[in-house]
């Protein structure tokens, strides 16, 4: 299972907006540069709908790198936004929290991983489990 090394509250900072170029970068071949600004991004806004309802956790293991979660990986997850079947979640499982995939097949609700080396979580009715929050942005670095 994935385990989530630490829990940070959202807590209400200034506003600190940057500077957002609406020129598209190239990932493919270089373009020319249109020295182009159109105005300021303020990543609170950009990545907290609920901030009431917000919080930051950190990733370990390698369960969910299929989905672009790494080790160390800080995600933003927001309890306000419903848990539905393919939604990637924060979930406390008989005590633990992990980071999965929620999934529905025939009536059994499953955490599934997204790496092939680890096996679902069948959530059964005699098994303490709690949705957290769905996983909405995940940051790490490049």
């Amino acid at each position: 299972m994935s385990a989530l090394l630490h829990f940070t509250p959202l807590v209400a900072r200034t506003r600190l907006p940057l500077p957002l170029y609406l020129t598209p970068v190239s990932a493919g071949f270089p373009s020319p540069a249109e020295d182009y600004l159109d105005k300021a991004l303020d990543l609170n806004e950009l990545l907290i709908a609920h901030p009431a309802a917000t919080f930051y956790v950190r990733a370990c293991g390698d369960s969910m790198r299929d989905a672009g979660i790494r080790s160390g990986d800080i995600l933003v997850v927001d309890r306000a936004v419903e848990a539905r079947p393919g939604k990637i979640v924060i979930a406390a499982v008989d005590g633990e929290l992990t980071v999965k995939r929620l999934r529905c097949l025939d009536g059994r609700l499953f955490l599934a991983p997204e790496n092939p080396a680890y096996m679902s979580i069948e959530v059964h009715p005699e098994t303490s489990f709690e949705i957290w929050g769905v996983v909405t942005f995940i940051i790490h670095r490049a």
